[in-house]
């Protein structure tokens, strides 16, 4: 008779959580590095989450890239239609350097409030500007707007400006990272995540 007692239901897997990122070639990728190998797609399968890779090269804040839209732009377009995620990074900054550091703040500023406004539940997370190599002394006026912005949106920032990565980290360009580099940033980022 205990043959044909009722079957204990499979166990059910708990969905993996989903990590959005929205950024600029860094986030999507650049060269030879598609957006499933760029540190984004690395950090979210470190960490046992989906990712979803929003953005574009050549974007910011306020910078508008090829594409001709700014990282809200991004959000509103590729982002803000979907289900909330468990966790949103913002990653950029880095294509904005040539604009005033307080158009870029202001700019940061209303993408964190629309942010939280259409998805309160969510984390979110902004990372500074990414550089390869030595940044330039522009780029640490939009680090420490972005920091202040962060810390006034009630978020946590982690910053890529205060580490040094190895010359074989970057791609010919000099700029953007090889795959190696690519995974050395979601080392990283994972470990500030944690």
């Amino acid at each position: 008779m205990s043959a044909c007692g009722r079957a204990e239901p499979p166990a059910v897997e708990p969905a993996p959580r989903v990590m959005m990122f929205l950024g600029d070639s860094f986030t999507v990728g650049s060269g030879p590095v598609p957006p499933s190998q760029t540190y984004a797609s690395e950090t979210a399968r470190l960490m046992g989450a989906r990712p979803v890779i929003a953005g574009a090269s050549g974007t910011g804040y306020v910078n508008k890239g090829r594409v001709g839209r700014t990282f809200q732009r991004s959000f509103e377009v590729e982002l803000a239609w979907r289900p909330a995620p468990d966790l949103l990074v913002i990653s950029g900054g880095h294509n904005d350097r040539r604009w005033s550091a307080a158009r870029v703040r202001a700019a940061a500023d209303r993408l964190l409030a629309k942010v939280r406004a259409h998805w309160p539940g969510t984390d979110v997370v902004v990372v500074g500007p990414l550089f390869m190599g030595e940044p330039p002394r522009k780029a640490y006026a939009v680090r420490d707007v972005l920091a202040e912005a962060a810390q006034d949106g009630g978020v946590p920032f982690a910053d890529p400006m205060t580490r040094r990565w190895p010359p074989a980290a970057a791609l010919p360009d000099g700029v953007h990272p090889t795959h190696a580099g690519h995974e050395l940033i979601a080392a990283w980022l994972a470990a500030e995540l944690a």
